[in-house]
């Protein structure tokens, strides 16, 4: 068998499949265009509408080197031979063309002719119940006895929901020929043995329709859906069995240590560590890449525990310091002539995570003091809710978190941590091992189609196609709300973040008002909204949209536009669009960014829309081939698979971006632009809020009236506004202090060493007091010790359910541990709590138990 480097096998994968009649399309962003899924987790995600049946392919047969990510198994990564984060998946897919017989031959022919693998290393499964395929690769010359038979479980894909397309699959495994038990004690194969034999392709056949009741259904075109790891297939050609010891990690293994100072294959407990962070490594570069960056939630939860995962394996390796971010040159280096927005995107790339790391090394010394703050605010008592965040969000160790609360007495509810962390490992999972196609909504079989003819028209005629009332289809509606299907319409359905238009239908007897519109399927736009009179299938209506509406919503798609354009020249072309939200009286930009804007960067960035808006620039829009709108700059906001000709939109040569929404024909159009906010959704993800035109004057008037009422109030000049309000800030500040200091002042501290014992030669007091400031406690117990006791206890009544022990002890008292004290006090009034031997904190709830908290004090001292 040859030896082949991953290039070489990526290249000749796709040029075989080219010749067999494939189009060869490039790799999909990690992040899919699908609203279940938060990453591509295979190669088929990308071309989910067309298995669907909801969109007609453009190519019949097509192959790819897809990138994906996956962390369902994320804790095996490093310590099995083959699992990874980030991963190349190479694909060859039929959409109801070729079946069973040629993907079959073809996958055999590619493994055998031009892997050149020998037969005698290769092992085939396939479906219990599928004869056909046993026959197809039995027919190839291949022994029975290497064709193994499995069950559902094995060799069965789909549907991951209730219903949807499903079918068997056949699998080529590779024998490695290490020495591993088998299950049952036989000669080893596939199904009874575990690590030898390694799967290098498995071919799905999409063929039936699962229902609701289990029952499988023939589709009428079936698909070919198959997937070979890269990583996999580049071990086997390199006669390796770990993945980590291929080419494609090589010279990343190979700068991790020079890095950190370490040697791969020196200790196992070290290969573990190396062979993570060479991993998440390339995680992290390519999701960075594809605009994903650090935060708490969604894609960016899951970069952040892919980072963070890496460092503290980092941490293992002794080191102290951020060194990721040195590593992403070995990866760019590798693989940047394959994917050339990771090397365009290289110093991003770096700057973000060198900014994880050092933030994540922040927060573990911050976690510390966080630990402490809530401990002092909740009793002493630690909530599992309180642990998760802590982990969560700063990264802090559950590890880390028991040792400090042992040493301090605080209550750490591990168990509630524990409940916490399942549920957020089920929400992982479910978000990206959730490859489900997307609910049927009826439409799918219709067999009608709409013209959309609302770019150049705001009225049309048209006919009825189909009437929806609830779940069913009728054949009239009447005083009802209902859907409606027009042959024609000039109604724009909400999509690409714009909002869907609104408007009348109106027929020969009775018309609707329409409220909301949606594309369920290509080509079908379906009208929602309340039938007043009546409607049939086959009425001629008129259909007319809310022009002031559709006028303002232009508007804003169009600023929508200069605004993306503006931030990526002002600010960097890493910035992404991340989301949007396009209304008549707002417009809503989500992007990436790393870090708040700052004034002066929002003030250049209304200056500069503002300006391409007063130029009066035309709008253009053109239609063309997908290839040719991104090679001459097009921004793609969502790529997508499907679909051969693009609707680009041009503002002259500012901004060139791919949409299929309604625009102004010049920016005069837009009238003003303005910010009215910038905020954070997520680290890494950035918002602003702005409005135009009209709704720019409404907002002045709003403000003036609001700056009208506070000068008033105020009873000063708009011009000294500022400075009235600052002096009342000052003033509140200093009234503040003093009352602070007139309750210190008032506590009586001789009356309260009047009222001390002395048991056993120490001399003590209790006191209770309500409402007493946590530091003002604190600072009586100092000054109660400075006057010679040996011992306090302070009780303070923050509320019904609420109170605060302080325990003080002299230094030289050794035969007193105030911290079990503490623990013991707080044990009788409902709470829990502890600290140092001379000085603890504690908490408790049952205000009715303090006298015989008290009592218990005196207890123990005599018992010292």
């Amino acid at each position: 068998m040859k030896y082949m480097e991953s290039s070489e096998i990526r290249r000749t994968f796709l040029e075989f499949f080219e010749k067999k009649g494939h189009k060869i399309l490039p790799s999909a962003s990690l992040v899919p265009n699908d609203p279940q899924l938060l990453f591509t987790v295979a190669g088929m995600v990308p071309f989910k509408p067309i298995f669907w049946g909801k969109v007609k392919p453009v190519y019949r047969r097509v192959a790819t080197c897809q990138k994906c990510i996956r962390t369902t198994d994320i804790e095996n990564v490093g310590k099995t031979p083959r699992h990874h984060t980030f991963f190349e998946m190479l694909g060859n897919f039929s959409f109801g063309d070729y079946f069973k017989e040629k993907a079959i031959e073809w996958a055999w022919e590619f493994v055998t002719q031009i892997l050149e693998v020998p037969e005698d290393k290769l092992w085939i499964s396939v479906y219990e119940e599928d004869e056909e395929a046993y026959k197809i690769w039995s027919g190839l010359g291949i022994p029975e006895y290497k064709i193994v038979k499995m069950g559902k479980e094995d060799n069965f894909w789909g549907p991951v929901g209730p219903t949807g397309p499903c079918g068997p699959d056949t699998e080529i495994f590779y024998d490695t020929g290490i020495e591993v038990p088998t299950i049952d004690g036989k000669s080893p194969t596939p199904a009874n043995t575990e690590g030898r034999f390694v799967e290098i392709w498995n071919l799905v056949f999409t063929e039936f329709y699962q229902d609701e009741s289990g029952k499988l259904h023939p589709l009428e075109k079936k698909n070919i859906d198959t997937g070979a790891g890269l990583e996999r297939i580049a071990a086997m050609m390199q006669g390796v069995y770990y993945n980590f010891d291929t080419d494609l990690f090589e010279p990343i293994i190979k700068r991790i240590e020079e890095v950190l100072g370490v040697k791969y294959k020196d200790l196992k407990k070290t290969d573990v560590s190396i062979r993570v962070i060479a991993d998440h490594v390339r995680a992290v570069t390519f999701l960075i890449a594809d605009g994903v960056l650090p935060s708490n939630e969604g894609r960016g939860y899951v970069l952040r525990r892919i980072l963070r995962r890496a460092l503290r394996h980092g941490a293992l390796l002794n080191s102290k310091e951020p060194f990721l971010y040195k590593v992403v040159d070995a990866v760019v280096e590798k693989m940047g002539s394959i994917y050339p927005q990771i090397k365009k995107r290289a110093s991003f790339i770096k700057e973000i995570t060198l900014g994880e790391e050092e933030r994540f090394l922040k927060n573990l010394s911050r976690g510390l003091e966080l630990v402490e703050k809530i401990a002092h605010e909740n009793n002493l008592y630690i909530s599992g809710e309180n642990a998760f965040k802590l982990y969560d969000t700063y990264g802090f160790p559950i590890d880390i978190l028991k040792d400090i609360a042992e040493e301090n007495g605080y209550e750490l509810d591990e168990e509630g941590f524990e409940k916490y962390m399942s549920e957020q490992r089920e929400r992982a999972r479910a978000a990206l091992g959730n490859v489900e196609f997307s609910k049927k909504t009826d439409y799918e079989n219709l067999n009608v189609k709409t013209e959309f003819v609302g770019y150049e028209k705001m009225y049309s005629t048209s006919k009825v196609l189909s009437i929806k009332k609830g779940n069913n289809f009728v054949e009239h509606i009447e005083n009802s709300e209902g859907e409606i299907v027009l042959s024609v319409t000039p109604f724009y359905p909400e999509k690409g973040g714009q909002v869907a238009d609104t408007g009348v239908i109106k027929g020969p007897a009775g018309e609707m008002e329409v409220v909301h519109v949606y594309s369920p399927v290509e080509g079908v736009i379906v009208h929602k909204g309340y039938v007043s009179g009546r409607i049939l299938v086959n009425d001629m209506v008129e259909a007319k949209v809310d022009t002031e509406k559709r006028k303002y919503t232009m508007k804003n798609h169009t600023a929508t536009h200069i605004l993306h354009a503006a931030l990526r020249k002002l600010l960097g072309e890493h910035v992404k669009q991340a989301g949007s939200l396009v209304e008549p009286r707002r417009l809503r930009f989500d992007f990436t960014h790393y870090k708040a804007l700052s004034k002066e960067e929002i003030v250049k960035i209304e200056n500069l829309v503002n300006d391409v808006i007063m130029r009066a620039i035309p709008v253009v829009v053109e239609e063309k081939a997908y290839s040719e709108a991104v090679r001459e700059g097009a921004v793609a906001l969502f790529e997508e698979k499907y679909g051969d000709v693009v609707r680009v939109v041009k503002v002259g040569e500012f901004s060139e971006e791919l949409c299929g929404g309604t625009h102004v024909h010049n920016t005069g159009e837009i009238g003003l632009f303005k910010i009215v906010s910038e905020s954070s959704v997520s680290a890494g993800v950035r918002r602003i809020e702005a409005i135009t035109g009209m709704n720019f004057l409404e907002k002045y008037r709003e403000l003036t009236k609001i700056v009208d009422s506070v000068k008033d109030e105020l009873e000063v000049s708009e011009n000294d506004m500022i400075d009235k309000i600052q002096k009342y800030k000052e003033e509140i500040k200093k009234l503040k202090n003093e009352i602070k200091q007139l309750r210190s002042k008032n506590i009586n501290f001789d009356e309260i060493f009047k009222n001390s014992k002395n048991i056993n030669k120490i001399k003590f007091v209790t006191a209770v007091f309500e409402g007493m400031d946590s530091n003002v406690l604190r600072e009586v117990a100092d000054k109660l010790i400075d006057k010679g006791l040996d011992l306090v206890a302070l009780f303070n009544v923050v509320s019904e359910d609420k109170i605060l022990i302080v325990v003080k002890r002299k230094k030289g008292v050794e035969n007193l541990h105030s911290g079990n004290i503490a623990k013991e006090l707080a044990r009788i009034l409902g709470g829990g709590g502890g600290g140092r031997p001379d000085f603890a904190q504690a908490g408790g709830k049952l205000k009715n138990k303090l006298p015989e908290a008290i009592e218990r004090l005196e207890s123990l001292i005599k018992e010292c």
